[in-house]
């Protein structure tokens, strides 16, 4: 199909000429300052493999691209507040002193007649060159930043910020076509006094023109707005996980919630928990924009994501064989190495669950059962240097809300049941952070008899990858085998192996045999 007359340039991007070649040494402790139309950000970031963890990050609304609509210029009180803003960043960066420094300036800055001297203002005062990036860079960017969250990503990115709309289309991970529209609050009028109708009006002439290319069954909302529109219908909803990155919602409560945030005054959406007190004025015009590219594009789902530019500049950095990691199987490794005591345990209990765990018929669909059991096992190990009395819970907590990417959030529930039931052979589910609401009982189920494997092979090895090798774990004439080399055979000498074993095959509901061979 192509796009209607009179449309925006939509770009089908030229990887090889956008993206940057990968650092011959690999990423470690970096940093990535971004100058945006409305915030002005610097994180630090510990990069290990694919896992990204933010360690420090600060911004500020400096609003650059207010009132640039009318007058063409960067905003005079937004200047100064991002410069004095960039100074405190310059002064964290000399003491943090990170490997090394990203830097991106989006649409106010690329757009205003002023843009090119505030950028030169910048470096002489703070040594910090700032790179403006091109519409088509940041949407590329972006689009790399879902990518770094959520792998197999497929449908259409879009990364509102103050001042544009970059549209990038995602097939399984990899970034196509791009447009930019000017469909960000500030562009549209904000801070003004928004009138509904006409804004809608000018957002729907917009898409007209490139809905043909964009329509998608899943759109991955990028930026600030649309995270506090997505926080909004959590606190309405009584959502019970309060996570935003990798939400889900479908179109019709996306719709919903855009229409009562655009009916809202500014003190009503300052009451609503979690909610920024200084986008509240932004919201309103991005929830229009929301609910005109909802219908424009026939988004069935909305998934949110935490991650856009400043991620995907981080991924664009990384080497080939880092790039091919599971970002969840990693996130998982580094937070269970970091925590725990015995090394290796998690990909000899992986190898040694996987026989018998192949013999299941999946709950996950697309081959996510094999990756949870992954980083499952990967966090066998976390309450290792925890109270024993309160290792099930802690853990479940810390599972539940890690800052891991690549996943949903029924799979956090999915992963925070299975390593409460690893800590505890209690058969009631931990219901805090409402897993009940977030799995089906066939998934719930799963998730208890996972973490009762894993207390199986940690318990029966003492944690030994090398002893847990000289037992295997396989689906039988009766029901679940545990079979034990005969030179090993002390191993199942006493009550705890049977009982762990049985407490596996209840949750399972089958029997049970141990044969020494």
């Amino acid at each position: 199909m192509s796009a209607r007359a009179n449309s925006p340039p939509v770009t089908q991007l030229d990887h090889a000429r956008i993206l940057a070649p990968a650092m011959s040494e690999p990423l470690r402790d970096v940093a990535v300052i971004d100058v945006g139309s409305n915030s002005v950000r610097l994180v630090l970031y510990r990069v290990e493999g694919r896992a990204i963890w933010t360690v420090f990050n600060e911004k500020v609304l400096a609003g650059l691209g207010r009132g640039m609509a009318a007058t063409g210029r960067l905003s005079d009180d937004g200047k100064i507040q991002a410069l004095s803003a960039l100074k405190r960043f310059r002064a964290v960066l000399d003491g943090a002193t990170p490997g090394r420094i990203f830097t991106a300036a989006t649409a106010a800055v690329r757009e205003a007649a002023d843009g090119k001297a505030f950028v030169q203002q910048v470096l002489d005062e703070t040594g910090l060159a700032i790179r403006v990036l091109s519409g088509e860079e940041e949407g590329c960017y972006a689009a790399l930043g879902v990518v770094a969250g959520a792998s197999e990503a497929h449908g259409v990115v879009g990364d509102l910020g103050g001042s544009s709309l970059e549209l990038t289309r995602l097939e399984h991970g990899q970034p196509g076509a791009g447009v930019t529209l000017p469909l960000g609050p500030f562009a549209l009028g904000a801070p003004r006094p928004m009138d509904p109708i006409a804004l809608r009006t000018a957002c729907d002439a917009h898409l007209s023109r490139v809905a043909d290319l964009f329509t998608a069954n899943t759109f991955y909302a990028v930026g600030g707005a649309w995270r506090n529109l997505a926080l909004v219908h959590m606190a309405v909803t009584g959502y019970p996980l309060q996570i935003v990155h990798q939400f889900e919602f479908s179109a019709r409560d996306a719709m919903d919630t855009a229409r009562f945030v655009a009916r809202q005054s500014k003190g009503s959406l300052e009451r609503i928990p979690g909610v920024s007190k200084k986008r509240v004025e932004t919201m309103p015009y991005a929830a229009v924009a929301l609910e005109a590219v909802v219908e424009a594009l026939g988004v069935q789902t909305l998934s949110v994501s935490a991650y856009g530019v400043r991620e995907g500049m981080l991924l664009e950095a990384m080497g080939p064989t880092e790039r091919g990691l599971d970002p969840l199987i990693e996130g998982c490794r580094a937070l269970g190495e970091r925590e725990g005591v015995a090394a290796n345990l998690g990909p000899a209990l992986e190898a040694w669950l996987s026989p018998f765990w192949r013999g299941l018929a999946p709950v996950f669909e697309n081959g996510r059962e094999a990756v949870l059991v992954s980083a499952a096992c990967r966090l066998c190990d976390i309450a290792a240097r925890l109270h024993p009395d309160h290792r099930a819970d802690l853990a479940f907590d810390q599972v539940l809300r890690a800052p891991i990417a690549g996943q949903s959030h029924a799979e956090r529930a999915f992963l925070a049941a299975s390593v409460f039931s690893r800590y505890t052979a209690q058969s009631a589910t931990r219901e805090g952070g409402g897993v009940t609401r977030l799995l089906t009982p066939d998934r719930l189920k799963r998730a208890r008899a996972l973490g009762a494997a894993m207390r199986l092979g940690c318990d029966l090895s003492g944690r030994s990858p090398q002893l847990l090798a000289a037992a295997s774990l396989r689906p039988g004439p009766r029901g679940l085998h545990l079979v034990v080399r005969a030179d090993k055979a002390e191993l199942v000498m006493g009550e705890q192996t049977r009982k762990r074993l049985g407490a596996l095959a209840d949750v399972l509901e089958i029997p049970f045999s141990i044969d020494v061979k």
